[in-house]
């Protein structure tokens, strides 16, 4: 290359997503100057199983870091740190003498254990709930690594002899990175798997005893903020300095470092996060989670709504019923006509989550007349984001006890200007598009920048956040009520369909 930038100008955030790599390299100021993107396929061997090549995903990020680096006409010797943000829950397990994954990665949409979490709803649930923050649920890491244990021979044994390890994404990009020198995560992966307490903030050994995990397969578990070691990033060493999962990350990309800051990323799934500081909060319905943790021993926490199908929602309408070419077309579809004349759209295309936590659920089409149109298809479909949003937010209300006025927004589908109006609507709330909205690798940027003195403080990181635009509600109570009881009509179809 020529005319490269010299000195260390950037932070590089290693962004992976559910389905696809970004690399992101960011500025002083807290802005992406270049970013590459490379799609992961996911692999869909039978209903309700979700997986991905892990040698596919390590792939993409060299290709994406490669082609961030061109792109900004620079070379690895300009970065100074690099953050890592992952979809997390995702599960992988490998071979510590090869390096090599035992079986592929099984991805956090995953349902293929249900019966087994159901049994431990029922026999371990209130344990399981008061150590990790987690609902038994087929969606975190502990009952995926069990069935690799189970199902794939060998595994078992050589993790009893340490000849395994486990993690979340993030562990295997950083034993990938650093040659195997490093077996880790951070506070708030950990707390993901259903395995971690924390409130001690260290794995659990009686949930660890109920899937018989040997805990020498285990990341040791780490600050999110913090250098952990030195990664080869083609032949330049580099610190990596930063670790978070995704929702983690894009709340504090959002700068929602003050109690009660509620984000929401819209992606494949639709994730909220609402800030509880140092307090650890349990509610019914919602999950508690740690949010990061800039020191050791000390994190925030946050209670978090899981919405499992949005974007893969949209996704499945185009790609598998082809009722839709791209999702503009769905978008100017849905903004052509002023309702849904009645129509829903539950999305349980993998079971619903927050606050249902039904794996058995199904997706369904319902209110449908001789006058309902593809149109108003595409409104229910969208409308269907939105009302899962609300869902949760009224969660957080009652788990709270606070008002949730504000809501900052990030993930593609804020491009949709029909689904933030009606978002804004059906919560009767402000919703904040930000001017940055690659919060993800941005939260991941912010917190190995702080660690390397890269970012002064969270005050500084503070002033960089900018409003690009504002939704504010404008429907009658009367509608939104209303609106929102033929949703939640909709989704009592939905519930138990595998076990009805």
């Amino acid at each position: 290359m020529s005319n490269l930038i010299k000195g260390v100008s950037f932070v590089l955030a290693i962004d992976e997503g559910t389905t696809n790599v970004k690399a992101v390299l960011f500025d002083k100021q807290g802005k992406p100057t270049a970013i590459s993107r490379r799609e992961v396929r996911q692999i869909l061997p039978s209903p309700g199983w979700v997986e991905q090549d892990p040698e596919e995903i390590w792939t993409a990020v060299l290709e994406a870091v490669r082609d961030v680096l061109q792109i900004a006409k620079t070379d690895p010797s300009s970065i100074a740190a690099i953050g890592i943000t992952n979809q997390r829950e995702t599960t992988i397990l490998w071979d510590v003498r090869s390096g090599k994954p035992v079986y592929n990665a099984i991805v956090w949409q995953d349902r293929r254990t249900w019966k087994f979490t159901d049994w431990l709803k029922a026999s371990y649930g209130d344990l399981i709930r008061a150590r990790t923050g987690l609902v038994p649920d087929p969606y975190f890491s502990a009952s995926k690594v069990k069935w690799i244990m189970d199902n794939i021979p060998g595994v078992l044994e050589k993790a009893k002899k340490g000849e395994v390890k486990f993690g979340t994404v993030d562990s295997f990009l950083i034993w990938r990175l650093t040659e195997g020198r490093l077996h880790l995560t951070d506070y708030s992966n950990a707390s993901r798997t259903m395995m971690f307490n924390i409130a001690k903030l260290e794995w659990d050994e009686e949930v660890l005893d109920l899937i018989k995990l040997p805990q020498d397969v285990l990341p040791e578990v780490k600050p999110s903020s913090e250098v952990y070691g030195q990664a080869s990033i083609f032949g330049v060493e580099v610190p990596i300095s930063g670790d978070a999962g995704d929702q983690q990350a894009a709340l504090f990309g959002q700068t929602g470092f003050t109690k009660g800051d509620v984000k929401c990323t819209y992606g494949t799934g639709t994730f909220l996060l609402m800030n509880t500081g140092e307090d650890l909060i349990k509610t019914e319905d919602l999950l508690t989670t740690v949010a990061w943790g800039l020191r050791r021993g000390s994190v925030s926490y946050a209670l978090e709504g899981s919405v499992f199908a949005s974007g893969s929602a949209l996704r499945w309408f185009i790609e598998r019923l082809g009722l839709f070419s791209s999702e503009s077309e769905l978008e100017e579809l849905a903004k052509s006509v002023p309702n849904t004349e009645g129509t829903y759209f539950v999305p349980a295309l993998t079971g619903l989550g927050t606050p249902y936590w039904d794996p058995t659920a199904r997706g369904l089409i319902i209110g449908l007349t001789t006058s309902t149109t593809k149109a108003h298809v595409a409104r229910a479909a969208l409308e269907s984001i939105a009302f899962q949003v609300k869902d949760v937010v009224e969660a957080m209300k009652r788990g709270s006890g606070s008002e949730v006025k504000e809501v900052k927004v990030d993930g593609g589908l804020v491009a949709s200007e029909f689904l933030m109006k009606f978002q804004a609507d059906i919560l009767d709330a402000v919703v904040e598009v930000p001017e940055v909205t690659e919060t993800t690798s941005r939260g991941a940027a912010f917190l190995a920048g702080l660690a390397t003195g890269f970012y002064g403080s969270t005050s500084d990181l503070k002033a960089m956040w900018r409003v690009s635009r504002i939704f504010k509600p404008t429907m009658t109570k009367e509608e939104r009520m209303k609106s929102y009881e033929g949703w939640r009509k909709a989704v009592s179809r939905s519930l138990n369909w595998e076990r009805s």
